[in-house]
């Protein structure tokens, strides 16, 4: 299945709930085309859930920067997936954004500048670093919804 079929499939992605909490629950495969499907539901979801359009902007930049840091930085040596989970929980956004990966390495030479998880921080209004017990990196994106 296409990006763009797995796009149109329902509200928010493939994996969405009937219930009436905005949620989205999806894997894409980590390539470039996948960040802005896997942002699109995300922000769509955000805004279902009352995010206004300042909020939208933080969001949407801090789920862009973590998408691309897992097609840039993941897998180095094979294909892998992004898992992507945005649920709201009380007057809060969670947005999970996961892989199976080779882990977080400090001092790892790349071709970024290296302010992309600052960045993160900023947008958001509490955020972690998880290394995964299957293995892989999970980054836990949390924002205070300005209209709950």
């Amino acid at each position: 299945m296409s990006l763009i079929e797995r796009a149109r499939l329902t509200k928010y992605s493939a994996s969405s709930t009937g219930r009436d909490t905005p949620t989205v629950r999806e894997s894409y495969p980590a390539v470039a085309e996948s960040v802005p499907v896997a942002r699109h539901a995300i922000t769509a979801c955000a805004a279902d859930a009352g995010a206004g359009p300042k909020q939208l902007e933080a969001i949407e930049l801090a789920v862009s920067e973590a998408l691309t840091n897992v097609v840039l930085y993941a897998y180095p040596w094979r294909t892998g997936e992004i898992h992507v989970t945005a649920r709201v929980a009380g007057s809060e956004l969670w947005v999970l954004i996961a892989d199976n990966g080779c882990g977080l390495h400090g001092g790892r030479d790349t071709d970024g500048l290296g302010l992309g998880l600052a960045l993160i921080s900023q947008m958001t209004d509490g955020f972690s670093v998880v290394g995964r017990s299957s293995g892989g990196t999970e980054l836990q994106l949390r924002f205070t919804l300005a209209g709950a």
